[in-house]
């Protein structure tokens, strides 16, 4: 397949409105919140969705508010043919800005900076280009392209399972949710979780709070807990080498409760653990490294530091570190953790591959932790294959092969998209490959430029995939 010249023209043509439509929709603030009337998901996600149902009306498409959980825009004859997924709402931005996350702009680099530009909002836009640069140029349709965009995929994608429920998906599906060329596996989930109690304790020096992680599928970048019984200048003295060693810093505070330790690490996305430094772990490994007190909260620090210690991403010392051809390696990321005065509470994020069973995984996860004195709990989730013979994968590795000069393929990956549960749908871009978009971190971004390229690359898809019906 040769570019499309037009397509290419028409997509740099309309550089500045994708990148102001993209700023339209990344200053709302679209993290989940509290169900309130006609807006299941809470008020920022219902905002991104109003704002995306204009902006795709505007654009003339046929757009529908599908139950306040997803809005549609169709283009083409009814008979459908192909789905495009993205989802609106985003993480929190945690902590580690340069710039404010709600407020997207363009630096020098030629990068675009925000909350929700890689994603997957960027997706979204591109997405929506690609079918604005179709309908302009008056490429011939003989079946429908729908565009779906979505408010609950960081969340459990409640949203797209409620949509297809009650519409059945069309016969091609991709989302821009990932990296180019396409993904096609899907790692399935185990998220465990696991907590401890003890009774209240009065030994010094001992932690008295500990908080970590906003969100299961976030490794976290800061993590802090309160140390009763240290002076501070001692505890940082004690500390800052050992957080140095892990690749993280620390910080001190007098507190009225005692020295406030916080470990400043690098965020990432769980389903790839090993492009953060996990602050939760190194808080861990610092606080097993000072003078406590032996009592029930430092015992318990000991025994998580040994079964999901600092650097394991695999969860070799959970016992359940596998692989396989199809899905590559398991991931375990402990993403979240607090303490209370009597007990702790944690919970992992692993993504496991197609090998990974009740028996080798999750059974031998619960007795490990149960030997250590923890109540685990938690169940899997299957992966998701499509397999990578006929033409729609063909298609889309031509078109994106074409606008890339890459070469196309397929490959696994342990994040979780809308596709996952979508017969032989596949993640299709946004990201190009090796770039780092910093999703779920702080300094979120996405080149301009693979922005543009992406959308010539989906509107070339769609013109193959909806040139004649089934």
């Amino acid at each position: 397949m040769e570019k499309d010249i037009r397509i290419s023209q028409w997509i740099d043509d309309h550089r500045e409105e994708l990148i102001e439509d993209l700023k339209t929709l990344c200053r709302i603030d679209s993290m989940s919140g509290p169900a309130q009337e006609d807006a299941p998901y809470g008020p920022g996600p219902k905002r991104a969705l109003d704002a995306a149902i204009d902006m795709c009306a505007g654009y003339g498409f046929a757009v529908a508010n599908r139950g306040d959980r997803v809005m549609t825009a169709d283009m083409g004859p009814e008979t459908p043919l192909l789905d495009m997924l993205a989802h609106l709402d985003v993480v929190g931005p945690g902590d580690g800005w340069d710039t404010d996350p709600f407020q997207p702009v363009v630096k020098p680099d030629g990068y675009i900076y925000g909350r929700g530009v890689a994603d997957d909002k960027g997706g979204a836009i591109a997405a929506l280009y690609a079918m604005r640069c179709v309908q302009a140029l008056g490429l011939p349709l003989k079946g429908r392209c729908r565009l779906i965009l979505g408010t609950d995929e960081e969340n459990g994608s409640s949203d797209v399972a409620w949509y297809y429920s009650v519409i059945k998906p069309a016969p091609h599906t991709f989302t821009p949710d990932s990296d180019f060329p396409v993904c096609n596996a899907e790692k399935g989930f185990y998220r465990l979780s696991f907590k401890k109690t003890w009774a209240a304790e009065t030994a010094l020096p001992r932690v008295a709070k500990l908080s970590g992680g906003f969100r299961v599928n976030v490794v976290p970048g800061q993590a802090y807990a309160v140390i009763a019984g240290m002076e501070e200048s001692g505890l940082l003295a004690a500390a800052a080498p050992l957080a140095a060693a892990l690749g993280a810093s620390v910080q001190t505070e007098r507190t009225e409760e005692g020295v406030k330790l916080t470990v400043v690490a690098k965020g990432c996305h769980a389903a790839m653990p090993e492009g953060g430094i996990n602050a939760n772990t190194a808080l861990i490994r610092v606080l097993c490294g000072l003078p406590l007190a032996d009592c029930e909260s430092t015992r318990a620090l000991h025994a998580l530091d040994g079964l999901l210690p600092h650097g394991d991403y695999a969860g070799k010392a959970l016992g359940i570190a596998q692989a396989d051809d199809v899905t590559g390696p398991l991931t375990c990321s402990f993403t979240m953790i607090e303490f209370a005065p009597d007990g702790l509470s944690g919970l992992c994020d692993c993504r496991v591959p197609v090998c990974a069973t009740e028996a080798n995984c999750k059974a031998v996860a619960d007795a490990a932790m149960t030997a250590a004195g923890f109540v685990p709990a938690g169940e899997m989730i299957p992966p998701h294959y499509t397999p990578a013979e006929g033409d729609f994968i063909r298609i889309l590795n031509d078109s994106y092969e074409a606008y890339s000069g890459n070469k196309g393929g397929c490959y696994a990956m342990g994040g979780g998209t809308y596709v996952h549960d979508v017969p032989g749908g596949v993640a299709f871009g946004v990201v190009m490959p090796g770039e780092d978009v910093r999703m779920h971190g702080a300094n979120e971004r996405i080149k301009v430029e693979d922005l543009l390229t992406a959308a010539k690359i989906f509107a070339q898809a769609v013109a193959d995939l909806c040139a004649c019906a089934e």
